[in-house]
């Protein structure tokens, strides 16, 4: 199919890119890896008057980390950098395995973990890790700048919550503390060919053989990554046994809300909830225990 005429711009700095961004108005598209974008315009269900490339913004792709401060992922980042970071490895090893785990390695050598959270499918593979671990969308705008949670940026499928004119510059990750630990499991049809038909991403803070806090979120469930509240309650202030862990699998299965479509039915999707929570308290419960 042949592609829809646009116009294409390419701008040197972030202020020229929000100035494009603003003058062109609704019909402007910004384009990061471009793995979704491209795809959508190549099967006909977008088509932009004008794209703006972010890639030669120079600081928008870096990558850094500080014991303190935490990791910073920029919006133009290759999923194939962020899983390849050493320390995103050694400090952030679920964030790592969430960006190499999704699709393929042509995907991630072009794609960015800031556009698959920008394209805001229930199914973002880097969703629910980062949003265990509290992550906050660095965003620029014509008012300036500003930090917004990461739960408070998917508003349904496709939807988020960046205003006319913004643009979404990096991610920030605080540093993790000690005794905390992060678990990204997923599943999918056909490996890592296709989307998560089901993902969790799951933190907890242990205290001896106690956990003291759980933050446990659902990707591919619900409208947008959804968290299991419930799940979380039945852990927190106890020992993670593996009654315990059973317990809170079965109850993010009971909180899920999924849809059956071409990747899963919604009866399978409730059940792999159950195995990935516990899978993925498991191993949050052993790296904490670890750290």
């Amino acid at each position: 199919m042949t592609l829809p005429k646009f116009e294409y711009f390419a701008p040197q700095t972030l202020h020229e890119a929000q100035q494009l961004l603003t003058d062109k108005g609704e019909g402007a598209h910004l384009l990061a890896g471009g793995t979704d974008l491209l795809v959508k315009m190549n099967h006909g269900l977008l088509k932009p008057a004008s794209v703006i490339a972010l890639k030669h913004i120079e600081g928008l792709g870096e990558i850094s980390f500080d014991p303190k401060a935490g990791l910073k992922i920029g919006a133009t980042a290759l999923l194939a950098d962020v899983a390849a970071h050493p320390d995103i490895l050694k400090y952030y090893p679920a964030i790592a395995a969430a960006a190499s785990e999704t699709a393929n390695v042509q995907i991630r050598n072009m794609g960015t973990v800031a556009g698959n959270l920008c394209n805001a499918a229930p199914s973002a593979d880097n969703a629910p890790t980062l949003l265990a671990m509290n992550a906050k969308a660095l965003i620029s705008g014509r008012k300036g700048e500003r930090q917004l949670p990461l739960d408070q940026f998917f508003m349904g499928p496709g939807k988020n919550a960046l205003e006319p004119g913004e643009i979404l510059t990096a991610l920030h990750v605080p540093a993790p503390d000690s005794g905390t630990g992060v678990s990204y499991q997923h599943i999918s049809a056909r490996g890592k060919v296709d989307i998560s038909a089901v993902c969790v991403g799951v933190m907890v803070r242990m205290k001896k053989n106690i956990c003291s806090d759980a933050r446990i979120f659902l990707g591919a469930v619900a409208p947008v990554p959804m968290r299991a509240f419930e799940a979380e309650a039945i852990v927190n202030g106890q020992e993670l046994t593996e009654a315990m862990i059973e317990a809170a699998g079965k109850a993010a299965s009971d909180q899920s809300k999924p849809i059956t479509d071409v990747r899963s039915s919604a009866d399978y999707r409730k059940k792999m909830v159950a195995v990935l929570t516990r899978r993925a308290l498991t191993e949050a419960r052993d790296r904490a225990l670890n750290s």
